[in-house]
């Protein structure tokens, strides 16, 4: 088997159908790949209704609410092939998605891989703004003189089977989502690891955002940070040179008219990043 593609879900039944209609339509050939399905907690047991006319088979695991972390990691437990790539249930890959991350993997067989990942939701400003702030990181995370970044999300990242396991896997003790992706790089960083970036890897994410929604998602992208500060002291602190950067970042390369909102929201961000960090802090101490 050539490869696992594992997807955690929960409650979200008919973007994860778009997810596996679109998994079910890859270039690559289907028989020497699986499908495993990792349902985090989800009240209800929907497969039949979710798999109607997916012409391939679905690997389905239960477990009780754990988080996205744990729920990949049980997905690799049980996982087959020579290497793991993970996407989410609000995510649909090109059908030469797989394709292109497994040709990089003939040439750089015991790297991580990370994909290009493009916001679908073009009208939703709070989603542009999100994936413009993960361009933004891939750009900042890399050493000097070098082209791949040093941090992937875990919506378009492939490892190595044997070497995920090796590292442990993502740590289950994060719960929350948006921290245990750079918790794992940076393992896989201090262990000098290489990293390579596969633009052609291309993953569309539909992930709706509203004001509300928008500060949430960060304030949990801030605890996340700080479980990711507890477990590696010496990841440092972003400097002033960081941010500005940030708020010019919109200006090269959004429309006229978004910049304004946009650099605000990046703004609103970094604002609810900092709150939840010390909401984790304060609580955790």
């Amino acid at each position: 088997m050539d490869a696992s593609i594992i997807v955690p879900t929960h409650n979200r039944p008919q973007t994860l159908r778009l997810c596996l209609q679109s998994l079910a339509a890859l270039t690559y050939d289907q028989a020497r790949f699986e499908l495993i399905v990792v349902d985090d907690g989800r009240p209800e047991n929907k497969e039949s209704m979710l798999t109607r006319g997916i012409d391939r088979p679905v690997r389905w695991l239960r477990q009780a609410k754990a988080g996205p972390a744990a729920a990949r990691n049980a997905g690799a437990a049980v996982a087959n092939g020579r290497f793991l790539c993970f996407t989410d249930d609000d995510c649909t890959p090109h059908p030469d998605w797989l394709t292109c991350l497994l040709d990089q993997f003939e040439r750089t067989p015991t790297a991580v891989l990370g994909g290009q990942t493009i916001n679908q939701l073009t009208q939703n400003l709070y989603a542009t703004t999100s994936q413009l702030l993960i361009d933004y990181l891939y750009a900042q995370y890399r050493a000097p003189g070098e082209l791949n970044p040093r941090f992937f999300t875990s919506n378009n990242l492939a490892v190595p089977a044997d070497l995920f396991r090796a590292m442990g896997g993502f740590d289950a003790t994060m719960p929350l989502a948006g921290g245990e992706d750079r918790e794992f790089c940076e393992r896989w960083r201090l262990a000098e690891r290489p990293f390579q970036f596969v633009p052609n890897a291309l993953v569309y994410h539909a992930h709706p955002l509203d004001l509300r929604r928008f500060w949430r998602q960060h304030v949990t992208y801030g605890r996340g940070a700080w479980h990711l500060r507890q477990r590696h002291g010496g990841v440092e602190l972003e400097g002033w040179g960081f941010y500005g950067g940030l708020l010019t970042y919109p200006w090269r390369v959004v429309g006229l008219r978004q910049r304004p909102f946009i650099t605000w929201l990046l703004v609103l961000s970094q604002l609810a990043n900092a709150a939840g960090y010390l909401r984790e802090r304060r609580v955790r101490n």
